[in-house]
């Protein structure tokens, strides 16, 4: 029963992570832009001023200048929306590109997802109460919270490389990495910047995951249980549709902050002999709310949402059919 729990989640986290991709990508761009990606102009000098991946301006005088002069403060720049981010993903670099890092999240799921689906399976039937083959709400959470925490540690190599190959087509052409596959990413990190930083982000990673879990599938069980108890609707797709949607948006509102500082703190470049752009999560955070913003630690929370919703959904519904297929095994 304890291998089952690991097989069932690993299927259902590998097909909702795959047909999520995109909106994660879009996510990770959104929770980039705003940083400053190379040295900073001269003092009110701005060359084209614009966030990362707007849209370039219509024309007129301005726009034709490759400077603009700024007599007052720099404005910080606003956020542009998920839609104008797709759009010029795949204007810029087409349609394959939603699809940057696809490889690392399969890697991903497989470790991560698949060992934390797994670990709190186990953990939800030896916890129960066997009369009532359920847990209270304050046992789900510590399952998840363990469970998610040992998964995201086995999954930290595959998570920074998927941040990297999703950031990679934002940067200039001289900067991007080019990384061919998640297995030619974690060879080239490994290389270039040690072995010790594929678990670079790790204890980002490590809260975000366990936030995630225990607010994920928690609230999942908890919503479902009680959607069935309150005799709302029978245990069937309506139920599982609804307890995951719901499940999907606790997870997305918990999680938002640490993911914007995990993913800087994973895409960030270190050049040799130079300081990295952040000593630590505590820095970045500090850094990233100065330079942007509170609000900027809930930067890609629409898409974040976006995918959250439709991910949960799809790994629930997904995991429900895979237990009834190998309820016999």
């Amino acid at each position: 029963m304890g291998v089952k729990g690991f097989v069932e989640g690993g299927i259902a986290s590998i097909i909702a992570g795959c047909s999520t991709h995109p909106l994660d990508l879009i996510k990770v761009r959104m929770q980039l832009q705003g940083e400053t990606l190379n040295k900073a102009p001269a003092p009110h000098t701005v060359h084209n001023l614009r966030p990362a991946l707007a849209f370039h301006g219509g024309g007129g005088a301005a726009a034709s200048h490759g400077n603009i002069h700024v007599s007052g403060p720099m404005v910080r720049p606003t956020s542009v929306g998920p839609v104008a981010v797709g759009v010029k993903i795949i204007q810029q670099e087409g349609v394959a590109a939603l699809f940057s890092g696809v490889s690392a999240t399969v890697l991903r799921q497989t470790l991560y997802s698949t060992t934390r689906m797994g670990l709190y399976d186990m953990l939800k039937q030896k916890w129960s109460d066997p009369n009532k083959s359920n847990m209270p709400l304050s046992r789900k959470i510590i399952a998840g919270l363990v469970a998610g925490g040992i998964g995201a540690a086995v999954g930290n190599p595959a998570d920074v490389a998927m941040v990297r190959m999703q950031a990679d087509g934002r940067l200039p052409l001289d900067q991007r990495r080019n990384y061919k596959s998640v297995v030619d990413a974690i060879t080239q990190m490994s290389k270039s910047e040690g072995v010790t930083s594929l678990w670079r982000g790790s204890s980002l990673t490590v809260n975000r995951a366990m936030l995630v879990t225990a607010s994920q599938l928690a609230s999942y069980d908890q919503f479902k249980e009680m959607i069935l108890e309150k005799g709302l609707m029978k245990d069937g797709l309506g139920t599982h549709v609804t307890a995951s949607f719901a499940a999907g948006f606790v997870a997305a509102v918990a999680s938002n902050p640490v993911d914007v500082i995990k993913t800087r703190v994973m895409n960030m470049k270190v050049e040799p002999g130079m300081a990295p752009p952040y000593s630590g999560a505590l820095d970045c955070a500090v850094k990233t709310i100065k330079a942007e913003g509170p609000m900027a630690l809930y930067k890609g929370f629409i898409p974040t949402i976006s995918r959250q919703g439709p991910f949960t959904i799809v790994l629930f519904v997904t995991l429900e059919q895979v237990r009834k297929m190998l309820k016999d095994f």
